[in-house]
C-alpha cells in the first residue's frame, strides 16, 4: 500500500532525516515515534506530497483520493453544520446532494453523533468535533489514513473513546494507517508496527518493533496483554538511548 525507501529530507543543506525506510500493508496500523525534531511530521508531509524529498523514493499504487489525512487541528468549516462538513467532500467527488447527505448521516450515526448533524462546530464538544472530522475523512472511503497527533488536544476519556472508534473502523474496513505520535502507550496499543526515529538532525529510523497483540483490539484491555509492559519498557529504554546519546540499541522482536 505504501513503501518509503531510503528517504532523505533536508531543509537547506542540512538533512533532517536520512535513509528512512518503512512500509504499510492494507489493514496495517503503523506508528512513528521519536524525539522532537527527528523528522516524524516531515516524513508524514513528504508521504502526503506536501514536502519534497532530497533522496530516496516513496511509492504507492493509490490515487490521492484513496488517501485520507487527519491533523491535530480539525479542518471543519465553521459556517457549515456537521452534516454539511461531512457531505462536502462527497459532493465534490460527484455525489448528488441527497446521496451525499444520506451517506454523511450514516457516518455520523456510525461514530455516535446521531441527532447532531444540524449543529455547527462551535456547538459541539472537542470530542464531537474530532468525530465529525473523522467522519469527514472516512466518508470518502480512504484506503490509507495518515494522522499527525490527531487526538493530542482531547482529554483522556474522550481520547480513548475516539481512538477506539478509529481502531474499530480500521479493523472493519481494512484501512492502512500511519500515525505520528509522542505517546508510546498509544503507539503500542494501536499499532501492529512501531518505528522509532533517532535524535535529529541527521535522524534515521533506529528501530522497528512488531506488536504481537491480537486483533480485534480493545485499547484498555491491550494494556494488560502480557507483551505490552515489556515492549513499553524496551521502547522507552531505546527512546532514552537516542535522546541521551549513542549507546547500544537492542534488536527488537
Amino acid at each position: 500500500m505504501l513503501r518509503a525507501e531510503n528517504v532523505t529530507l533536508s531543509y537547506g543543506a542540512e538533512p533532517v532525516l536520512e535513509g528512512a525506510s518503512l512500509s504499510i500493508e492494507a489493514g496495517q496500523f503503523v506508528s512513528l515515534v521519536g524525539p522532537s525534531g527527528s523528522g516524524k511530521s516531515s516524513l508524514l508531509r513528504a508521504i502526503m506530497g506536501l514536502q519534497e524529498i532530497s533522496d530516496g523514493r516513496i511509492e504507492t499504487p493509490l490515487q490521492s483520493t484513496d488517501i485520507g489525512i487527519l491533523f491535530q487541528d480539525d479542518a471543519l468549516l465553521p459556517w457549515r453544520t456537521a452534516i454539511e462538513n461531512v457531505s462536502l467532500g462527497l459532493r465534490l467527488n460527484g455525489r448528488d446532494r441527497g446521496r451525499a447527505v444520506a451517506e454523511a448521516e450514516a457516518w455520523l450515526e456510525r461514530l455516535g453523533l446521531t441527532g447532531l448533524g444540524r449543529r455547527y462546530p462551535r456547538e459541539l464538544s472537542g470530542g464531537q468535533r474530532k468525530r465529525v472530522a473523522l467522519a469527514q475523512v472516512l466518508a470518502l472511503k480512504p484506503r490509507l489514513l495518515l494522522m499527525d497527533e490527531p487526538f493530542a488536544s482531547l482529554d483522556a476519556i474522550v481520547r480513548a473513546r475516539v481512538t477506539q472508534d478509529v481502531v474499530n473502523l480500521v479493523e472493519s474496513e481494512g484501512i492502512g494507517v500511519l500515525l505520528v505520535t509522542h505517546d508510546l502507550e498509544e503507539a503500542i496499543a494501536l499499532s501492529d508496527v512501531v518505528y522509532l526515529l533517532s535524535n535529529g538532525p541527521h535522524a534515521h529510523i533506529s528501530q522497528r518493533y512488531s506488536v504481537p497483540i491480537p486483533r480485534p483490539r480493545n485499547l484498555v484491555k491491550s494494556r494488560s496483554h502480557p507483551t505490552f509492559a515489556p515492549l513499553y519498557e524496551r521502547l522507552w529504554s531505546d527512546l532514552s538511548d537516542v535522546v541521551d546519546g549513542p549507546r547500544r540499541i537492542r534488536t527488537a522482536a
